[in-house]
């Protein structure tokens, strides 16, 4: 049985995509949301300004690998007067089909001059989009939807910052009857105390995805060293019915920054992804590398299961 930290396998192309596949000049490109579209995998990439300000755009490619197709201008953008929540920025975007309304609900962080807050927009085609606007107030972000409801409601996981400075940020789930409105408000995942990879602060990754098991989900961890903040990915168990209720956790991280290209960068010793696709039994992972390009790595959702079902420590 493969063990936590030989699940994930980079590709050997990496990185699949830098800020040069853009055409028009941008800092840094990282952070994707992925999906399948028309046949094609799709990315929804964070891609940074040269005046510091992120915006969404579109990538496309047939095999998931090489020859993306980048969008010649961004899909989604700040600086329209009627999002003012949105004034410095859109980032980090997940996607989610929504069998039941035959459309993608994409959750995003929008950053507002009051901090960054939890934004959701709806798309049939990646082309034009329908801001729902805020849902969350800030400060808050790295938020995912389930894919379908559960018990009547829509769910949503997401991760509120503490007020007070210092303390650790901890995953919640909410609820809603109709992605405008959540309440039912419940602590899902908390950061591990000192010494934990995960002890400063957790988010989501990707969106959850659905097993006979559960819910499984992804999500970053940080730990604070000496030369600066450490990003790795852990994962969990959520109850199919009642996904409030967690089932099972690694104790040990599944990937880690260990590449250059995850080491070097705006922000050095970071993988943060936000997307995931399944191809088959194959996990297809595409994440940020030290918030400056895009990477992919691999695993097979067998032995993920496997080995976080079977683990002694979770």
């Amino acid at each position: 049985m493969a063990g936590p930290t030989d699940l994930f396998h980079r590709h050997p192309d990496n990185p699949i995509l830098t800020v040069r596949a853009l055409p028009y000049a941008a800092g840094a490109v990282f952070n994707p949301g992925v999906t399948e579209a028309d046949g094609e995998t799709l990315l929804l990439m964070r891609v940074e300004g040269f005046d510091g300000r992120s915006h969404l755009t579109c990538a496309r490619s047939r095999d998931g690998i090489k020859d993306w197709r980048v969008d010649a201008a961004p899909v989604l953008s700040p600086g329209l007067k009627a999002y003012p929540e949105e004034a410095w920025g859109v980032e980090d975007a997940r996607i989610t089909w929504i069998r039941e309304r035959a459309e993608w609900v994409i959750a995003y962080t929008a950053y507002s001059e009051c901090g960054p807050l939890v934004s959701l927009a709806m798309t049939r085609d990646f082309r034009s989009f329908r801001r729902l606007g805020p849902v969350l107030p800030p400060e808050n972000k790295d938020a995912a939807l389930f894919p379908r409801r559960i018990s009547g409601r829509y769910c949503m996981l997401h991760r509120p910052v503490p007020a007070i400075p210092g303390f650790p940020a901890h995953i919640w789930i909410s609820f809603s009857p109709d992605l405008h409105t959540w309440g039912g408000h419940r602590l899902l995942l908390t950061a591990r105390g000192p010494g934990s990879w995960d002890a400063a602060k957790i988010g989501m990754a990707t969106p959850p995805l659905e097993t006979p098991a559960g819910w499984l989900i992804l999500y970053h961890g940080v730990r604070r060293m000496g030369a600066g903040d450490v990003y790795r990915l852990g994962l969990a168990l959520l109850d199919l019915d009642d996904p409030s209720h967690l089932i099972r956790r690694l104790d040990h991280w599944v990937l880690g920054p260990e590449a250059p290209y995850e080491r070097m960068g705006d922000t050095p010793n970071v993988v943060f992804p936000c997307g995931w696709i399944l191809v088959g039994d194959e996990i297809r992972l595409y994440y940020g590398a030290a918030d400056s390009c895009i990477a992919l790595a691999g695993a097979s959702l067998e032995e993920v299961m496997t080995c976080l079902l079977n683990d002694s420590s979770s």
